[in-house]
């Protein structure tokens, strides 16, 4: 007899902000009936308050590495039952795609995901938004802690003044430039010819910080790999897509692709890759 339990669900969360960002997604996938989790980064589990109160000498998130990182998640994964489904934000969603390259997913959902190494952010708009961060000419052992300023036009651009502050306190952290820079290193390197579980790809018209040309790019690299791969764009959404008030539709709309993902999974590849042309 098949069983009806559904699997995990593992949120990870991007660079800049708090974990809590899920908090509506994981009780909204809950309710679902799946298990959802959003664990904290390292160094990063607790209140945005309390970290911001830790800014720019929290020495332990500052020398906290990419790799290390990354490695922290996977622990997570493999000490769960079964493969889970990853879902990520940002550099979360390059975490999630790591993830998956390493085969530690059932499914891999991947929003407005920082690119892999070896996808070349030429994109004004990132590099707008990321130079800072990457601490290029500040120094490694002080964290860095987006400005209102930068976040109104990084994260919450078009939302409503009032909404973008509230977001910005409730969810704005110190981030560790030493991870940031590692986006440019080996340790985010994703193997695109190595096939995987399925993977989607998302990205939004309105994203300031991870534009969708950028994403684009970034979902082409896979497209010899023989792997199931999808990409949408989705009109009107900017980074903090996980807090706009479309975000139950989002989620509607991922949790439509996986009970896709789940029947196609019964069947073999040929009838999967057939359904899909």
């Amino acid at each position: 007899m098949e069983s009806n339990q559904k699997p995990t669900v593992i949120f990870i969360t991007g660079a800049f902000v708090s974990h809590a960002c899920w908090d509506e997604w994981v009780d909204y996938f809950e309710s679902k009936g799946y298990n959802a989790i959003a664990p904290a980064w390292i160094y990063k589990d607790g209140t945005a308050k309390t970290l911001r109160d830790r800014q720019p000498n929290d020495k332990n998130l500052a020398a906290l590495t990419l790799t290390e990182l990354i490695n922290h998640y996977a622990t997570i994964v493999k000490n769960l039952p079964e493969k889970p489904i990853i879902i990520g934000h940002s550099l979360g969603g390059l975490i999630t795609q790591i993830l998956v390259n390493r085969n530690l997913a059932s499914f891999g959902v991947a929003i407005h995901p920082v690119p892999p190494m070896g996808i070349i952010p030429y994109e004004f708009k990132f590099l707008r938004s990321t130079w800072k961060v990457l601490g290029l000419f500040s120094s490694l052992k002080k964290t860095y802690l987006m400005s209102f300023k930068d976040f109104q036009r990084a994260f919450v651009n078009g939302m409503p003044y009032e909404v973008q502050k509230m977001n910005y306190e409730k969810l704005a952290i110190p981030e560790s430039k030493t991870a940031a820079r590692g986006g440019l290193t080996s340790a985010a390197h994703v193997d695109f010819n190595k096939q995987h579980v399925p993977l989607l790809i998302t990205s939004g018209s309105e994203d300031n910080l991870i534009p969708p040309h950028l994403i684009n790019r970034n979902y082409k690299r896979y497209a010899k790999n023989g792997s199931i791969v999808e990409y949408r764009e989705v009109l009107g959404r900017n980074h903090n897509i996980l807090g706009q008030p479309t975000w139950k539709e989002d989620a509607n709309a991922i949790l439509n692709w996986l009970d896709r993902m789940e029947k196609y999974q019964k069947l073999d590849t040929s009838q999967i890759l057939n359904r899909l042309l």
